[in-house]
């Protein structure tokens, strides 16, 4: 029997919602089949940093097709895979030295804790393997990395399936959970690292796993200066590595090379990026210090861990290219500069009511929403007010990044913009304008 032409069989994330085709992308614009314009105003989900459609990277995934495309990691290596390596290596903090390459951000988080444990176990210490983590905060959607993750929301239908792990509060100055001002607190949140590492015991700890700046379970949450010092000072009295979850903030979205950047914090190993290819291909990487990898070495020697696609020569080949443009038109020079434009241009939102804060660091900026503005209460959850806004949003030509559970994993909304590095300022004024259009119609309804 003849199937229908037009029967979708994709198993979608969500299956109440229609999704139109899409057709191509060219700098900041995605199209869809029925020849509508989107501002691609979140870069996807964070991922998009040179922009859509650009000829350098489909020339250069084209050269490596050519050669091969594909070779397994535990039989060869390539040069594709050498040469991002030291690309990576160049622009991380000194003393990582290392790169072990996987094709998915829960993928590089769960890498990050096996090297940890691995690591631990090879220098005589094998009492050492938790890993401590925060609460509101998203480290990947597999089980080993949802449980790390701090947001309630995504972790409640698979509890039983998945392993205890010990948090921490959160670096959250608009929700502290001290009740503190900034200028006036002792980062009493960073205190709770040791806290916790006191009750669960020093011994038993492997490392201990941070976003710099939050970005999908709060909508960027920037700790205050020091914080991450006294994160670093923390780790090393108590002989825990500090792994640094980069995936949103990595490669210049936040305006550094990495969002540690921002306060010379250097950790034991950095787990990156989606901008490591801007969306051209599936590839991320754990960078890792010179110390773990030696261990591993004279240790055993193998690392007893893999993916089919780990060192993949054409992703590797792409993520390159990508290194390569940016660094050829100064774009996290640019995502700084750019960031400040669109931080300011969007503080005009502040005047709405359900306006919490406007807050964001480079190309990472978060709107937080509130029903009441002097009491900071969120809105009912069932409201899905973030989406509210989201769609409106997207009907008017404008993509954005909602997200809910940030004030206590399940109340809470926000709105993520990232837009690509590209960006004008005449683009990031039609975004603004596309939300104050968007916020002013909502505010008449709620």
């Amino acid at each position: 029997m003849m199937e229908q032409p037009n029967v979708d069989h994709v198993f979608h994330r969500n299956l109440k919602r229609f999704y139109p085709t899409v057709e191509r992308g060219e700098g900041v614009y995605i199209y869809d089949t029925e020849g509508n314009q989107y501002i691609d105003g979140s870069g996807g989900a964070a991922v998009i940093g040179i922009g859509h459609g650009v000829k350098e990277i489909t020339e250069a995934m084209i050269r490596q097709s050519e050669k091969i495309s594909f070779s397994h990691g535990s039989q060869f290596t390539s040069q594709a895979a050498i040469d991002l390596a030291s690309k990576l290596v160049h622009l991380s903090p000194e003393g990582l030295t290392k790169v072990y390459f996987v094709s998915g951000g829960s993928e590089a988080v769960e890498t990050a804790v096996k090297m940890a444990r691995q690591y631990q176990v090879e220098r005589g210490k094998p009492e050492k393997y938790k890993v401590l983590s925060r609460w509101t905060s998203y480290h990947g959607n597999t089980l080993g990395a949802l449980a790390l993750s701090g947001h309630t929301g995504r972790r409640r239908y698979y509890l039983p399936l998945i392993q205890h792990t010990p948090h921490i509060v959160p670096a959250y100055c608009y929700r502290c959970p001290f009740r503190l001002e900034p200028q006036k607190c002792n980062f009493e949140c960073a205190l709770d690292l040791e806290r916790t590492i006191l009750f669960e015991g020093p011994n038993s700890i492997s490392a201990f796993v941070a976003e710099p700046i939050v970005g999908a379970t709060a909508g960027v949450l920037i700790p205050p200066d020091g914080y991450f010092q006294k994160i670093r000072e923390i780790c090393d009295h108590y002989d825990i590595l500090l792994i640094a979850d980069e995936v949103m903030t990595g490669l210049g979205r936040t305006g550094k090379n990495f969002g540690m950047d921002h306060w010379n914090v250097v950790p034991d190993m950095i787990v990156a990026s989606k901008g490591l290819s801007s969306g051209y291909t599936p590839i991320f990487v754990v960078i890792v210090k010179e110390e773990i990898y030696r261990t591993i070495q004279e240790g055993s020697g193998v690392f007893v861990h893999g993916h089919t696609y780990n060192q993949n020569p054409l992703s590797c080949a792409i993520a390159s290219a990508v290194i390569d443009y940016i660094l050829k038109h100064d774009l996290i020079s640019r995502s700084a500069k750019m960031g400040e434009y669109l931080i300011h241009a969007l503080r005009c939102l502040n005047r709405y009511d359900f306006v919490g804060e406007v807050r964001g660091r480079g190309l990472f900026a978060g709107i937080e929403f509130v029903k009441d503005k002097n009491t900071k209460e969120p809105f009912n959850p069932k409201m899905k007010f973030n989406i509210m806004i989201s769609n409106r949003a997207f009907e008017k030509g404008l993509i954005t990044y909602p997200g809910g559970g940030g004030a206590d994993g399940i109340n809470g909304d926000h709105l993520l913009i990232a837009p690509p590095f590209i960006i004008t300022e005449e683009q990031i004024d039609r975004m603004v304008s596309i939300l104050n259009e968007t916020f002013s119609e909502i505010s008449r309804q709620i």
